[in-house]
């Protein structure tokens, strides 16, 4: 489909038709041409012009969101075998888009909405971040508390003591314990053997790990997914609530997001909810299960959700937004204190610097405090199985949440093209790692000399290029390391045995390309 074409939706659902086409309205438009199909993973898409009150697009500049949203999504899904994802952007408290591409349930053909539930996977992080705050305008902890104050956790350092703030921050000073390879494992069939059945198993875990720390608290970010289980713990303990209830009655409700929960059996009973897709190595897509348990069922064990439990839809995560954007007001009062936001909100420990200079963590968000002229904050979310991620910009007021309902996708790329777009940019230009990505795309392919008598292979995979080469006597698959990150220089090299090779693609004004390798010219192949 062209960047252009955008004039389709999704019709597909439980009653034969989904969206805002009546069927007599889907017959009609079967009747006009041009219409066509894409078939993608048993999902059907008509071509027909939509109508649906999701999408609310009456300037020329929600015209170009839909086009980016509507070009790049389809061929993200395409390439990453994604059955379905929803996705919705927020301007200025108003939702601009929001739509389902693909299927829920690809096996009954059910398609995705935006109303349809997924699994967030860490976004949940920032509402437990948002949990901590409230108790702490409540007086009943501070952030600078030692851990074991409020909970059994017997880890630290003499006289330096892991704080709730290193907690928030993953920077206690402890590397990853891999809690959430024990949970989720279990969640989909792979069981570690680790016993993990209470909050003693969970304490005997984590307490046993002292020989583990490695730097004093505050000094180094590890993201700890165990850390955010003890947050988990430390609201239930202050609230006297378990904390799966804790988050549902003090942030999910005041919101409206009524339908959002992390109690499983709500997820199922749910009439728009995904069915969870175990993404393989081999790349083989197959139908799984939310790897969370039922929380109602081991109450003083909810806190194991704190980590990535919450459950919701683009439309609800969409009023998430507005509040993360409005410092915690919402229409009908507020979750904490602006104050308390803007704290959730600051870079408290840097981690490597990205395509944008400095880059760090908040409590259970992302900072970018230079993203093409505007701060940016963000967290993706993963449980193995579902997937998602939430960027926004404070200052411009827009922010955009993706879910998927299998292993992640560049969200990435999608949100930043989105925040280009709405910004009057070209994602391509503004966007490194989109101009990054499309200059690898220009060089992959298959090449050959002279006659076609030797020929190799040059392939992308996760983020890297590859120079692939088969004879009747040798295989050999070798990454081409850039002497330019941002490929800006077409010039690499190989690394052998602590010996760099240089490799040079030279492209040139008609769009052909030149591969040199030692005694080589590769010309590459049309196609």
């Amino acid at each position: 489909m062209a960047i252009g074409d955008v004039n389709h939706i999704l019709v597909v659902g439980d009653e034969g038709v989904a969206g805002t086409l009546s069927e007599a309205d889907l017959i009609k438009a079967l009747e006009q041409p041009p219409f066509h199909f894409q078939a993608y993973l048993g999902t059907c898409f008509i071509g027909c012009e939509p109508e649906s009150s999701s999408i609310h697009l009456t300037g020329e500049d929600k015209v170009e969101l839909r086009n980016w949203i509507e070009h790049i999504v389809p061929k993200y899904m395409q390439d990453g075998k994604m059955p379905g994802l929803s996705i919705a952007v927020v301007r200025e408290g108003e939702t601009v888009y929001s739509q389902g591409f693909g299927a829920r349930d690809p096996q009954r053909n059910l398609p995705a909405t935006p109303d349809t539930l997924y699994g967030i996977g860490s976004i949940t992080k920032s509402f437990v971040a948002i949990g901590v705050m409230q108790l702490v305008e409540q007086g009943k902890l501070s952030v600078e508390d030692p851990v074991k104050e409020h909970i059994p956790f017997k880890l630290g350092l003499p006289g330096n003591p892991i704080k709730i703030h290193h907690l928030l921050t993953h920077s206690l000073g402890l590397p990853s314990i891999a809690s959430s390879s024990v949970a989720l494992y279990r969640g989909v069939g792979a069981d570690t053997g680790i016993p993990w059945g209470s909050a003693e198993d969970f304490y005997r875990l984590v307490n046993g790990a002292q020989d583990e720390l490695v730097a004093p608290p505050g000094e180094r970010f590890f993201y700890h997914n165990a850390a955010w289980r003890m947050l988990g713990h430390v609201i239930q303990e202050k609230s006297g609530m378990p904390f799966h209830r804790y988050i549902k009655e003090k942030i999910l409700e005041p919101l409206g997001m009524t339908r959002s929960t992390l109690n499983t059996a709500e997820f199922y009973a749910d009439h728009d909810h995904i069915v969870p897709h175990w993404k393989k190595p081999d790349g083989t897509v197959e139908p799984s299960r939310f790897p969370y348990p039922n929380p109602d069922d081991n109450p003083g064990f909810s806190f194991i959700a704190a980590a990535g439990g919450i459950a919701s839809s683009v439309n609800e995560m969409a009023k998430y937004l507005d509040a993360q954007i409005e410092k915690g007001a919402y229409p009908d009062g507020r979750l904490a204190s602006m104050e308390s936001f803007e704290k959730m909100q600051t870079l408290h420990i840097h981690r490597p610097d990205g395509y944008y200079g400095e880059y760090g963590y908040g409590y259970g968000l992302g900072i970018t405090p230079d993203f093409i002229g505007h701060k940016m904050v963000s967290h993706g979310g993963s449980i193995l199985v579902s997937t998602a991620y939430m960027a926004f910009l404070p200052d411009a007021e827009m922010g955009v949440i993706m879910m998927g309902n299998s292993a992640s996708l560049p969200y990435e790329d999608i949100a930043e093209g989105v925040f280009a777009t709405m910004l009057e940019m070209d994602p391509y230009e503004a966007i490194p790692r989109l101009a990054v990505k499309r200059r690898m795309d220009r060089l992959t392919g298959t090449y050959e000399i002279y006659k076609g008598i030797e020929r190799v292979r040059v392939a992308k995979k996760a983020g890297m290029l590859y120079l692939e080469t088969k004879t009747p006597f040798a295989e050999t698959l070798q990454p081409l390391i850039p002497e330019d990150t941002s490929l800006e220089s077409t010039t690499f090299y190989t690394l052998m045995d602590g010996v760099k090779s240089p490799v040079e693609f030279v492209v040139h004004e008609d769009g052909h390309v030149d591969l040199f390798v030692e005694r080589y010219c590769f010309h590459k192949a049309p196609g």
